[in-house]
């Protein structure tokens, strides 16, 4: 069985945009992928000082892969970007999460879905409720922590909206 699932992309190391463009079209390989977000830049939240600020898309599935094997999708899209892992909400070249699996919930210890933090960031409910305004009521999103800044679109193949 198919179902729409969404996976949260953020870069604010290097070259940011080449990054996720990889990212996005490493998705869109797997056939899955049907949609992208605008492209947003926003202030870090959490982590050390003086980080830069991140680029953040993102991208829904139409798949029959489990929350798990998005998962492991997600960490091979950090491996493939050199992603390194110094300290919590550090600085990164890549962070690739699973926010939402619709029909899908998991609480284990290296996976939760709904992701835990889905509903208090603005970097991530702004470009989902450009993708599926319907699944983020507008107090839920006036009510997200963080500013973002919309600066474009990725060159993809994928359209803006389910």
């Amino acid at each position: 069985m198919r179902r729409r699932a969404f996976i949260g992309l953020g870069s604010n190391l290097g070259d940011r945009r080449a990054y996720l463009e990889a990212a996005v079209s490493a998705l869109g390989a797997e056939g899955d992928a049907i949609a992208v977000s605008p492209l947003y830049e926003t202030e870090p939240v959490g982590g050390p000082e003086g980080q830069g600020p991140y680029l953040n898309v993102v991208v829904a599935l139409l798949t029959a892969d489990t929350p798990r094997r998005l998962l492991q999708r997600c960490q091979a899209l950090e491996a493939a970007a050199a992603r390194v892992r110094r300290e919590r909400w550090g600085p990164r070249t890549l962070d690739a999460d699973v926010l939402l699996v619709e029909g899908c919930t998991v609480d284990e210890p290296d996976l939760t879905v709904p992701h835990p933090r889905l509903w208090e960031r603005r970097f991530v409910l702004q470009p989902l409720a450009d993708l599926v305004p319907d699944l983020v009521p507008p107090a839920r999103l006036a009510a997200s922590g963080g500013s973002v800044r919309r600066v474009g679109r990725l060159e993809s193949t994928l359209s803006d909206r389910l």
